[in-house]
């Protein structure tokens, strides 16, 4: 059984760094049933920018993000747990965000929205389980941002879950991940067509800020080795190549893309710019900034109180955006906080994005993890 919708949040919902948002509402999707006693549900948080869809179901036959980890009989078994994905409070995927009307206002929120925390994000999400009769998680799990999430519903909905699974997360915003993201905004904000948030829509907005904010962002998904192994020097483009012979020791007459892996980062660019609204994309991105567990306290003090069961920590080793050691510094605070812990070291390739492409490794860690 699967299905999707819109809860409403708490009206009106107090944000972590003060304020509030009326009528505010999250988008979900889920997937399974619930038992007779509702303890098998799994609350999925995502990355920065995906929607609620992370596999397909009746309603969307589309593959989700993470398709083949969501099924019955896959890693994530929806004969066994009922599993609701939901899309962040600040995203523009049906929840409530900068692109969403302000009831007050009759008009699009865009800088008038307020700051967002990854605590929001956490609160919001749970509040969608609510919604659906669940008082308490079996699993509360998310990669990437959702890693950063689920660290921020440890610190502020302590005992709402049984165990815990953070994938390619910190506990933590590092220097490096805050310098990338302020030139990512930059290149938004610098963009005429950004027009200080005022663009008439997502399609007529800061095209070419985002388009680089996103090419920033993917290269750093993916690892040198992987980038190298797909994109080898030689990977010239036929334009590029008749660029090349054409060229003869001229100053280049276009500096137009030659290369295979320009093209690759040109499509997931354009990809990006026609679905994200750039005012979310914004302010998800100074809300993952911000965030720090140790606001709420020292970290193992903050785990133990989250009473959690057990917990499944998975970093890359190839991650330099989400680094190894931010998912080794995660999993000290669990194990200093008492709770039994699985580190999963994975040798992947892929760097960042390794939880989208080597699945069997992911698989592996979680099947077995959720079967104990």
């Amino acid at each position: 059984m699967s299905a999707s919708g819109t809860a409403a949040l708490p009206n009106p919902f107090a944000l972590w760094r003060g304020g509030s948002l009326p009528d505010a509402v999250i988008a979900y999707e889920s997937w399974g049933r619930l038992n007779a006693d509702r303890s098998n549900a799994i609350l999925l948080f995502t990355g920065l920018s995906p929607s609620a869809h992370a596999a397909s179901n009746s309603e969307n036959p589309d593959p989700g993000w993470w398709e083949k980890m969501i099924g019955p009989g896959r890693a994530i078994d929806t004969d066994h747990w009922f599993v609701v994905c939901v899309n962040s409070l600040g995203s523009c995927f049906g929840s409530t965000g900068p692109a969403s009307i302000n009831p007050e206002t009759g008009k699009a929120w865009r800088l008038e929205f307020p700051e967002i925390a990854v605590e929001d994000i956490a609160r919001a999400g749970w509040e969608a389980a609510r919604s659906l009769g669940i008082e308490q998680l079996d699993t509360v799990m998310g990669p990437s941002l959702g890693g950063m999430v689920v660290c921020a519903f440890t610190a502020c909905l302590p005992g709402k879950a049984r165990r815990f699974v953070s994938i390619s997360g910190s506990s933590a915003a590092s220097p490096f991940a805050i310098a990338l993201r302020s030139v990512q905004r930059e290149a938004v904000m610098t963009d005429p067509d950004w027009r200080n948030g005022q663009y008439a829509s997502t399609l007529q907005g800061p095209r070419a800020g985002m388009r680089i904010a996103r090419k920033l962002g993917t290269i750093t998904y993916r690892s040198a080795d992987e980038w190298r192994s797909r994109f080898a020097r030689s990977g010239l483009t036929e334009q590029g190549i008749r660029a090349v012979q054409n060229a003869k020791g001229r100053v280049p007459e276009s500096f137009s893309p030659r290369f295979a892996v320009e093209g690759y980062l040109e499509a997931q660019a354009e990809r990006f710019v026609r679905i994200f609204d750039p005012n979310c994309y914004l302010y998800l991105s100074r809300a993952m900034d911000c965030f720090d567990i140790a606001d709420h306290g020292d970290p193992a003090e903050v785990f133990a109180r989250a009473g959690y069961e057990s917990a499944l920590v998975i970093g890359v080793e190839s991650d330099f955006l989400f680094a190894i050691d931010e998912q080794a510094a995660i999993a000290e605070g669990l194990q200093r906080g008492g709770i039994k812990t699985e580190f999963a070291r994975l040798p992947c390739v892929e760097g960042h994005d390794a939880f989208l492409v080597d699945l069997p490794r992911f698989d592996a860690a979680i099947r077995g993890f959720l079967s104990r």
